[in-house]
């Protein structure tokens, strides 16, 4: 591998900054709609989180997107720069900068996608919530690729050492980038305890009324 070509380095200029008429749940959005989630108080618009049960303002958290973006903007250009005085022949340097490039760029990503989601309230969330959801996203991409089902433009011609080191630097990144405390990562009570919780009950209720209708055959027998 020879220093990075600067096509590959063009790659690591930066996305647009986010804008607010590209939030999904706009003020005027949020003023016309009927969702009995959205309530409005002096502070402005919020929901209960499904998953902590707590008040999430509509304004803040996409500041806090905003933020983010920013952040992972200067991420990417000082990654850039790097990579432009990487000496030839710096592989494991190298494969450090495409590991962290590559894990930038999936929180940046999704912080486009839940910025600009017009659907879904679930992407409304605590900042700790969001965290966790990166963090497991981050996880899936590094195990996708270390069994070889997926690519990616950047794992260059080692992709072990960019997936290990993705494995290795993940957590420190992305608390780097989010400015989170470590115990921020040890709560993960996001997206799979509540498909875990739901199912329990969906189970529970099933299996209820299964035997109520055992219960109904028996008394018609």
């Amino acid at each position: 591998m020879v220093m990075a070509h600067t096509n590959d380095i063009d790659q690591l200029l930066p996305a647009a900054p986010l804008t607010e008429r590209e939030r999904g749940f706009s003020p005027k959005r949020l003023a016309n709609q009927s969702e009995p989630k959205v309530k409005k108080d002096e502070r402005g618009y919020y929901i209960l989180t499904l998953s902590e049960n707590l008040k999430v303002y509509f304004e803040d958290y996409y500041q806090f997107l905003e933020m983010l973006a920013a952040r992972c903007t200067r991420e990417l250009e000082q990654l850039r720069e790097a990579r432009e005085n990487c000496p030839p022949g710096c592989y494991e340097t190298l494969s450090y900068y495409r590991a962290r490039r590559i894990i930038v760029e999936v929180l940046l990503k999704n912080i486009r996608s839940f910025y600009t989601d017009r659907h879904n309230l679930g992407v409304i969330m605590t900042p700790w919530c969001f965290g966790t959801v990166i963090l497991e996203k981050v996880e899936m991409l590094r195990d996708r690729l270390a069994r070889g089902e997926t690519s990616h433009p950047d794992l260059g011609d080692y992709p072990y050492d960019v997936v290990r080191y993705i494995d290795e630097i993940h957590g420190r990144v992305l608390m780097d980038v989010f400015d989170f405390p470590p115990k921020a990562f040890s709560m993960r009570w996001q997206y799979t305890e509540l498909i875990r919780r739901y199912s329990d009950v969906l189970s529970n209720v099933a299996t209820t009324l299964q035997n109520i209708l055992n219960l109904v055959k028996s008394y018609g027998q």
